[in-house]
């Protein structure tokens, strides 16, 4: 079993999708509630979609990603509406995550960006025993 270890301000964290097969959970279905009314509508219909490729624009690297997390990233949250000031925290915090492709940040960063609580009171939140919506810090895997 993993040590655990406490997060500090400077811990960046990330959406794990490890975390959502591992506990058996349905990332598709959680990220449906935070599509947007147009992109519920084109995706609600479809059970099953491929991967579609998603060229990072600042390393050139291609991924293959859902065309549902692809369509909340690019258009849903352009919405100025969609990191919404009355977000639980938990639901912001995730929102950012879907906001900047997953890019890694500390709660300090997350806190500039949100406007919400302070740095200390999003670790505590997200930081603890209790993982919501597979927010997780980064791991850094050791090389032996």
């Amino acid at each position: 079993m993993a040590r655990y270890v406490k997060p500090t301000l400077q811990t960046k964290f990330h959406i794990d999708f490890g975390w959502w097969k591992k506990k058996g959970q349905n990332l598709r279905r959680h990220l449906m509630e935070h599509a947007c009314p147009e992109c519920k509508a084109v995706f609600e219909a479809e059970t099953e979609s491929k991967p579609v490729d998603w060229i990072d624009p600042e390393t050139g690297q291609v991924f293959a990603v859902d065309p549902l997390w692809y369509a909340i990233h690019t258009h849903c949250s352009q919405d100025p509406s969609f990191l919404d000031e009355n977000l639980a925290l938990t639901a912001a915090v995730f929102r950012l995550f879907l906001a900047n492709n997953n890019t890694p940040l500390t709660p300090v960063e997350m806190h500039q960006q949100l406007h919400k609580k302070d740095a200390r009171t999003i670790l505590r939140t997200i930081g603890g025993h209790n993982i919501y919506k597979g927010i997780r810090p980064v791991t850094i895997p050791v090389s032996h």
